[in-house]
């Protein structure tokens, strides 16, 4: 089955790649392509504004919809037939919450990976302390 989506992700954040290690995992039917955006192969989509997709995941579907923040990991979960967990976020009412504390993360990931994996930085995907 072909690519469904394509998600543009921050290579030098450990958490975030360690979530793309988790997501390919799961990706027995090769549903999702992972682009890093700090990778060459992020060239390929020059229609996607680097520095929103540096600020917010971005996910971009087969149909050409783009998924944002907490849409775009729910649509990749769902796609891998784990979106069960992360549907609660999408929630009336939850939905909000989950928003606001996710830009939070965003904004603040290299900190809060290095809080959290004692690693502020990948490079290549190889993550080490800054």
């Amino acid at each position: 089955m072909p690519v469904q989506m394509t998600l543009f992700y921050d290579g030098e954040c450990p958490l975030c790649v360690a979530e793309m290690r988790r997501l390919s995992k799961a990706d027995q039917k090769s549903h999702l392509r992972l682009i890093d955006i700090n990778s060459t192969a992020f060239e390929e989509f020059p229609h996607i504004d680097a520095t929103e997709a540096s600020r917010i995941l971005h996910g971009l579907a087969a149909d050409n919809t783009l998924y944002l923040g907490l849409d775009a990991t729910y649509h990749a979960w769902r796609l891998v037939g784990k979106g069960r967990w992360v549907k609660l976020t999408r929630l009336p009412g939850l939905k909000t919450l989950f928003d606001a504390g996710y830009r939070l993360f965003a904004r603040h990931r290299y900190t809060i990976s290095r809080w959290l994996t004692g690693q502020s930085r990948c490079s290549s995907g190889v993550c080490h302390k800054r």
